[in-house]
């Protein structure tokens, strides 16, 4: 609003000076008054998210908002073999997205579903709904377009693989994700068609859950079961209370592709300039079929959410100075063009 009203001001006080300023002196001002109100809006915005499908069969992406972040459209869509969508995210969004395979109406009826990740809607859009186990999820925590804070991202094995999934951030941040099939190397007991689940979903027993005297990072360990996805995917969440390599971080309003089935060639490196993992393990999750969850806490200094979800906290200092640098310079041109058109035109 603030540089509508600039601009709408320029024009009037540009047509009001006369001969005060030329015809074509005046497009280029407000040509470059424009260009600072693009670059402005661009600061503000937040993540696009661009899904591509690597795999040699179609899957359909399904997409869960956390409890108080806005719904993202669609929450669930078809994506060809070999296809790409981007879709974009508000800032301050968190949720996580999947792949679900093998989709199709059922034979004589008009219900909607898939072998894997299936969300129970019964149609293509998940309307809310989160993915039946086993999933391999893609979590993130957006930073807020009030703070030039953080974006978190993971992706997470506790509710079971279904499929690889790599995530590349922009700006050089780190990778993440587990471009392994795991599906070939699941114990016999875990095993569920192509997929693996973990073994909370496969025996329900506490120690496995983190779950009853398990609830806590002192408690439950690493089994048997989640050292086999670490050790295929060791950029990934393999149980609730996972090791901090897990969790990594990257400065708000960068651009995030997620892609399903990565090549061979694909790269888990990270960079010491770009990533950041926890100072302790002490993530959280819980499994459902329907609302499964796997958050992992940041570095020291963030806050949680009601959803469990975590964002930095401005407090901590650890936010990238690029946003706010980009903002003080957005202001500083508005300044500079209001005092300039103020002193030629009047």
């Amino acid at each position: 609003m603030l540089r509508l009203r600039l601009l709408l001001s320029f024009l009037l006080l540009s047509f009001h000076g006369g001969n005060k300023l030329s015809r074509s002196n005046f497009f280029l001002r407000f040509a470059c008054l424009l260009m600072q109100s693009v670059v402005c809006v661009r600061a503000g915005e937040s993540a696009t998210f661009t899904f591509v499908n690597k795999c040699g069969e179609t899957v359909w992406p399904g997409i869960l908002s956390n409890a108080g972040s806005a719904q993202l459209q669609p929450t669930g869509f078809e994506l060809a073999a070999g296809s790409s969508r981007a879709l974009p995210a508000p800032a301050g969004w968190s949720g996580r997205f999947w792949a679900r395979t093998g989709c199709s109406a059922s034979s004589g009826t008009d219900a909607w579903s898939c072998a894997t990740g299936d969300c129970g809607s019964g149609q293509v859009e998940c309307r809310g709904a989160g993915a039946a186990p086993p999933a391999t999820l893609a979590e993130f925590t957006l930073a807020s377009s009030s703070s030039a804070g953080r974006d978190f991202y993971d992706v997470s094995l506790v509710d079971g693989y279904n499929l690889p999934v790599l995530v590349e951030a922009g700006r050089g941040c780190a990778a993440a994700g587990c471009a392994m099939d795991i599906g070939a190397r699941c114990p016999a007991e875990l095993r569920a068609g192509r997929a693996c689940k973990s073994a909370c979903d496969a025996f329900g027993k506490p120690e496995y859950c983190c779950s009853g005297a398990y609830a806590s990072p002192a408690t439950c360990r690493p089994t048997a079961y989640s050292q086999l996805f670490k050790t295929a995917c060791p950029k990934s969440y393999s149980y609730a209370y996972d090791d901090p390599t897990s969790t990594f971080t990257c400065s708000g309003g960068a651009d995030y592709t997620i892609t399903f089935c990565p090549d061979s060639a694909s790269s888990l490196k990270s960079s010491s300039s770009s990533s950041s993992s926890t100072s302790t393990p002490t993530s959280t999750s819980t499994s459902s079929s329907s609302t499964s969850t796997s958050t992992s806490r940041p570095a020291a200094g963030g806050v949680m959410l009601a959803d469990d979800t975590w964002l930095a906290s401005l407090a901590t200092g650890d936010a990238s100075p690029s946003r706010r640098s980009v903002s003080f310079l957005c202001y500083s041109l508005i300044a500079a063009a209001t005092a300039y058109t103020q002193f030629f035109l009047l």
